[in-house]
Formats: C-alpha cells, structure tokens, sequence
C-alpha cells in the first residue's frame, strides 16, 4: 500500500539536518555549560534568564549541523515546546499549521491568532495574518515560544508569540554544504557561510527544497535565501541588516479528504483539484535593519525599520457555473502588495528597576484580482477578471513595559499596549450590478498585563500572571459578507480575551530542569463560520469561548550521552455559548445548532512529545521520538473528529573529525511502524474535506559538511 522507496532528484546523500530538535544543551558538552540558565528575550525586550520571567518560554536551540533531519519545517522544531500544536500539512501550497493553547486552530492556511518574527522584524501582517515559509533554519541560532497573557504585549491576534532568531556571524569562518534526500521524492540542498572580520560579522544561507509529495498532486519547490550583517562599532552602538527571499512556483494544493476518501485511499485526492490543477505560487522579498545604541545613564535606544513585497497567485476549485453570479470573486485569486513597518523603543535599566516604551506602525498595501478559473472548456487558467481592490490595513500601536525587583525573591513585570488597526478597501470592480464596495473600518484596543515572580531558592521559581488581549479579524475573514451582498464584512468584530496562569520553573540539579504551567483565556466575541456558498467562507462572532489546561515540560540528562526531552498539555477549549451554524454547502442560512461546551475546531484535548537522544557531535549518536496526538473535532458542531494519532521514529547518525572541519552523517525513518494518520485538519471545510493524510513510513539520508578556518 505504501511508497517508501527514495525517488526524485535527490537520491542519496543530503545535507543539512534538523529534526527535532532539542532544548537541552548537545550531549558532549561540558557539566558547566548545561547549568547555565536559558536567556530570552521575547518576553522581556531586553536579554534576561527564562527562570527569571513570569510566563511560560521556551528557547529551543538550531544547529543543522547537529540534528537529524529534513531542516526545512518550523515544525520539526516547535514540536518539543509545550502548548504548542504544529503541524506539517504535507501541503506547501498552504503553509503549516500552528496554534498555541488553540489560538490560531480555525486557520486554513497560513498562520493567524499567533504573532511571528525573525530576527525581530514581523512575519505577521498588521491583520494578523503570517506566514512561516520564509523561516530558514539552515541559518538559525534559536527560535522562542512564548505562551499566555504576556503575548499581548506585542498586539494584535498575539495569543502567543513565535521568534526565530538568526546566528550571528563566528569568530572562525565556516562554510557548510550539505544534503538530504529522503522518500516521495523529498529532497533539500544548502549551502551557509558564516563568520567575522573585526566588527564585521556575517551569516549567509541558501537552501533548494523538492518534493513529489506523498499525496497526488502535491509536488512542490521553495527556494530560500537569507542573510544576517552585524556591524558592532564600539561604545554600545550596532547595526544588524537582514535580508530574506522565498520563492514557491506552482505548488500543487491536493485540498483535504472526506473521512470515507481518506479510509479508501489517504494518498489521493479529490477529483476536483485536479480537475481544476488548484496551486499557488508565492514570491516574497524582505529586508530589515535594527540599530541599538547604548546613550549611557543605563539608557539603551533601539530603531528597527523593514519593508517587503509579497505576491501571490492560486487556483481555486471553484465551478465555473458557480460563478455565473454577478457579484462573485472568480477562482483565481491574484495578490501582490508591498508592507513597511518600524519599531522605536528606548530602554532604561537601573537595579531594580528597569523601563521600556516604545511604539511601532505597520502598514500593508495589497492589490487584490479576482479572475475566472476557466476559458471556454479549458478549467485551471485565469479567465475574465471578476474583482479589482486596493485593500490597506495598518496599525499604530504605543507600548510600556517595566520589571521591578521588589525584594530579594520577588520581582514583578507589568506592561500596557494600545493599538488601533484601520482596513480600508477601495474598489476598482464597479460592473453592471456589481455595485462600489468601497469601505473601511478601525479598530481599536488596550490591553494591560501583569506578573509576579517568587523565586523560593536559585532553583525553584512560581509566578502568577494576567492580562487582557484582542483579536481582529483577517483581510480573509472580512472578505465576504455573510448576507450574501458584495464588499467586505465590517460588522465583524474583534475577539476580545481575558487570561491568567500559574506556573513553576523547577531545576533539579544539574541536569533536569522541569516547567509547568495551568492557564484559563476567556473569550468575547470568538470568531466562527458563519456562511459557506460559492467557494466562499464567511464569518461572525458567535459568542463567548474558554481555552484552559495545564501544560509541562521536562528535559532530563539520565548520562552523560544520554539525555530525554517531555512537552505535554492538556486543554479543553469549548464555546461556552451557543449559537446557529451552516452545514453542507451551498448555506447561506445558519441553521444547524451548535451547543454551549461543544468543542473549538481544530484543537487535541492531550498532545504529548517525547525525545530521546543519545551521543554527541563526534562518532554514533541515536535518537527516538514519539508524538501522540489525541482526537481532533473538525467542525463547529463536533459531528466529526480525526481520530487519536502516536506515531514514532528513529535516527542514526555518526560524526567525525576532517583535517579542517567535521563530517556528520545520518539515517533517518519516520512513521516506525507505518501507520495511517491524520496530519493536520482543515477546519469548517464547506465540502466536509477536512482531512490531510499524514505520509507512511518514510526514510531520509543526510550529510553535511562543515569547513572551519
């Protein structure tokens, strides 16, 4: 039944590797460096250790160079970070799928309800719509993962944060060139160098990613590119340039399964996706700078300005006798549109009192299209234009944060942050009956948080914290009005969310470290589907919801070479009003009941990860993981579900010493024992294809070489 052969371009050897990757320090290294405290500061602003921050953080550690496997989904990395559900849809005409404590579930693509950065420049648009495809962990030092009411602190939909942080240049050149080539013709190339020359450092990366897919009508290709500069010019002043590029040509989008077409056949797909060869293609460029001087009188200034364009094109599988109605949109969508942004804070830091206020504005600028899907009989090619808008949102936030060492043990961070966001369309699609839809709305919010950290001994912490946070509506969700009329949806409000955890930082002893934390978010307003007719989604807030649960993490060193990493959560999100909803499609008329404490879409009651990794950078090195995901409801009224997953692999690897540098190896097999599972759901999917059929049993051969100077 399965494929599991290696096929495509890349056959053989690879470089590169990732995998999942561990939050503890490698294996080899010294007992001194793996007491050492983890530093962050996505929480914070400024560096600070995790133990002494009242919220739940994780800094997961990227070496390439040093794990074992494909190196190319943020996934592979966030999957030991507790609260923290990501998915792999097999899919890259879609993007992952990440929610944090069920923030972001009902997302169909992309990411939202999540704030994303690189290198602190947003991967986010100020809607809260983002995108991780241009995430390179080829080049990456780190990525931090903060949970619960402190998000807030960084705006719009931030129900969690996720920063991935680049490496700096090294003291020693390094040039690294690897490959990996793995089953269902998965293949990935890169070339990094890295190093410094006086004040002068440097990081550049390229990497060429392939697959045929494990589903039909799923191949695709992403070429990535990033560069990270840093000039330190002495007396606190320094200057970081970054620039990214991704490129995706015609990604096969095989769309979901039915439960039945999924039981029948997990690697086909529906009729239609091919019917009508549904794709997207993405072409994005960014670059950024971060200056950051320090005035002296413990005051620090910090200017961060970015800009970028993203264009977009995608088939949809929309019929075209679907699309005889005037006020249709078509089924090609055609965007591209430039965004901008800058962020200026200053910082003052004198024990035991340290301040930051800042404020930051960000503006995206899209050219929306909306053309036929077919041409005569031919399906699958742009046809008539159907839509033409200029569609802007931005936002103009101001922020103050402060932490204040109270007493020995106790210390407290407190913050507030106003935002507004404006949307506003302008229409240029004024057909016969298809009326000017031309509009905008603002909205507008602040939200206060607070925590209190005990520190009962160097190696135990609690802390208490709470906060309030909001939740706009997409250009996407906006885009269709639920009364079946043309122009955007204004009547949409913002979810608004109340939320509190309690949680405990425990080191025991040298090589365990253990984190815990219990959280409840309440929510106003929650965003759900509202209409599904014509190949469109349309939303409305429905009520009231409660995200709540316990979540753990624990890294243990049982040897020397022998290490273990735990990340488990618990959580109950259910609406906790209850309201109409539309089933089937076409509907334009919510009927269908939907009862107070079913369960939100898209969201597992129990996900456990659990890592096992023995050896070090030098000769044999094993490694096992286990991931267990419970059911998944997949529709707002809770008819269905993707049922409970546990799906293990396995890795071997050995490294060893060049006369200039080092050379690792590995094999790799995911999905151990071959079984059939849901990888990731398509919430509310109108036509109940809510599916994406995990891949069976797969292998993966990696090498990478490092040359060091």
């Amino acid at each position: 039944m399965r494929a599991a052969g290696f096929s495509g371009s890349f056959l053989g050897a690879a470089l590169a590797f990732s995998a999942p990757v561990h939050a503890q320090a490698p294996a080899d290294a010294d007992a001194d460096a793996e007491k050492l405290p983890t530093v962050v500061v996505t929480a914070t602003r400024t560096a600070r250790n995790a133990e002494d921050v009242p919220a739940a953080i994780d800094a997961v550690p990227i070496d390439t160079a040093d794990q074992a496997g494909l190196g190319v989904n943020v996934s592979e990395v966030l999957e030991a970070v507790p609260g923290v559900l990501a998915r792999n849809r097999q899919n890259y005409a879609q993007d992952e799928q990440i929610s944090i404590r069920g923030f972001g579930a009902r997302s169909t693509f992309g990411v939202r309800g999540v704030r994303l950065f690189v290198d602190g420049i947003p991967a986010s648009m100020p809607d809260g719509q983002g995108q991780v495809s241009h995430f390179n962990l080829d080049s990456a030092s780190r990525v931090e993962v903060l949970r619960g009411p402190f998000s807030a602190l960084y705006g719009n939909s931030a129900g969690g944060v996720i920063q991935l942080f680049t490496a700096d240049g090294r003291d020693a050149d390094e040039l690294r060139l690897g490959l990996v080539g793995a089953s269902y013709g998965v293949g990935r190339a890169s070339v990094n160098a890295r190093g410094s020359a006086g004040l002068f450092g440097y990081n550049l990366d390229f990497s060429h990613f392939q697959t045929d897919g494990y589903r039909d009508h799923s191949a695709a290709r992403r070429e990535s590119g990033n560069a990270k500069l840093s000039w330190d010019f002495g007396s606190g002043s320094t200057l970081t340039m970054v620039a990214n590029t991704v490129y995706i040509p015609d990604a096969d989008d095989p769309l979901g399964l039915t439960r039945a077409q999924y039981e029948a056949n997990p690697r086909q797909v529906a009729a239609v996706a091919e019917q009508f060869n549904t794709r997207k293609s993405v072409d994005q460029k960014q670059v950024g700078a971060i200056f950051e001087q320090a005035l002296g009188g413990a005051h620090t200034l910090r200017l961060m300005a970015y800009g970028g364009r993203r264009e977009v094109e995608q088939f949809l599988a929309i019929p075209a006798a679907t699309q005889a109605n005037p006020l249709h949109a078509g089924g090609v969508i055609d965007l591209d549109g430039d965004y901008a942004g800058t962020d200026a804070r200053w910082t003052w830091a004198a024990d035991p009192l340290e301040l930051t206020v800042g404020f930051n504005y960000d503006e995206q600028d899209q050219h929306r299209r909306g053309y036929e899907n077919f041409v005569g009989e031919a399906l699958g090619v742009r046809g008539r234009l159907r839509r033409n808008e200029i569609n802007t949102v931005d936002n103009f936030d101001q922020y103050a944060q402060a932490t204040w060492r109270l007493a020995e043990r106790w210390s407290l961070m407190a913050g507030v942050r106003h935002s507004k966001v404006k949307f506003d369309m302008r229409d240029r699609y004024v057909v016969g009956t298809n009326p000017d839809d031309s509009g905008s709305r603002d909205y507008s919010a602040t939200s206060p948080v607070a925590g209190l950290l005990f520190e009962a001994s160097p190696d135990a912490s609690f802390y208490a914290s709470w906060g309030k946070g909001f939740e706009t509506p997409t250009f996407n969700e906006l885009g269709y009005r639920n009364d079946g009329g043309s122009g955007l949806n204004f009547g949409l409000l913002p979810a608004r969310t109340r939320s509190g955890e309690l949680g405990a930082k425990l080191r025991l002893g040298a090589r365990a470290a253990l984190d815990m934390a219990v959280f409840r978010a309440d929510t106003d307003d929650e965003i759900a589907v509202a209409t599904n007719a014509g190949g469109r989604t349309s939303y409305r807030n429905v009520g009231a919801a409660r995200r709540q649960g316990a979540e753990a993490g624990l890294t243990l060193g049982l040897a020397d070479d022998l290490s273990l990493r735990l990340a488990a959560t618990w959580l109950e999100a259910t609406f906790r009003t209850g309201f109409l909803t539309c089933t089937g499609v076409p509907c334009t008329n919510p009927t269908t009941p939907v009862a107070a404490g079913t369960r939100i879409p898209g969201v597992p009651r129990t996900d456990v990860h659990v890592g096992l990794t023995w050896g070090g950078e030098r000769g044999w090195r094993f490694g096992a993981q286990g991931d267990y995901v419970s059911s998944i409801p997949v529709n707002d009224t809770g008819t269905e579900s993707a049922p409970m997953s546990a799906v293990f692999a396995a890795d071997i690897g050995y490294g060893f010493d060049l006369p200039n540098g080092r050379l690792r190896s590995f094999l790799r097999v995911d999905n151990l024992f071959d079984r059939d599972y849901i990888g990731s759901v398509i919430v509310n999917d109108g036509n109940g294809r809510y599916y994406e059929p995990g891949p069976g049993r797969s292998f993966m051969l990696g090498v990478q070489w490092v040359w060091a100077q």
